[in-house]
């Protein structure tokens, strides 16, 4: 068991993380760090956002978790960093290729989970100030919802075909 633990500890800090990410995001980004995260919330010229700072804030965890558990041969927190580090990639290719475009690289993801968590966030962005916003996760999302999408999917897959 004990070869197991860096990666059951990769898995914990994934699945853990979004819960740290929304809460993170509901009490700092729409709280005292709404500086940093209001230019997300409207559009501003230009490429990069003060919100891009997150990437930095949430990284350092990561980064002391494999630095100083290879250092200290502590591979349980070296695991930990690698999940925490997974969860910042799997953030990057959610939020912002797939929800913002910011790259135009994934455009036609259409399956009723993907559709659920760009709703969702749409939701949350409708809302352009730090007050009464809602939905600040990012990968979890409420079953109903899915199924709403699946049904929506599937009315629009049916229109198609009787067009064609």
């Amino acid at each position: 068991m004990e070869n197991w633990g860096p990666l059951l500890a990769g898995i914990a800090a994934f699945v853990l993380m979004e819960g740290a990410a929304w809460a993170a995001h509901k009490y700092l980004m729409h709280g005292w760090l709404w500086f940093l995260h209001a230019d997300h919330h409207t559009k501003e010229p230009g490429f990069f956002e003060k919100n891009d700072a997150f990437f930095l804030i949430f990284a350092v965890p990561s980064w002391l978790c494999i630095m100083l558990g290879m250092m200290n041969n502590v591979w349980v927190s070296v695991g930990f960093g690698f999940g925490i580090a997974a969860y910042g990639l799997a953030y990057f290719f959610v939020h912002e290729l797939f929800i913002h475009q910011r790259f135009r690289w994934i455009r036609n993801i259409d399956t009723p989970y993907f559709r659920a968590v760009r709703r969702l966030h749409k939701m949350h962005h409708k809302v352009l100030t730090k007050e009464e916003s809602a939905h600040f996760g990012m990968l979890w999302v409420p079953r109903q919802l899915i199924k709403e999408e699946a049904a929506a999917l599937k009315k629009e897959q049916q229109r198609a075909q009787h067009q064609a």
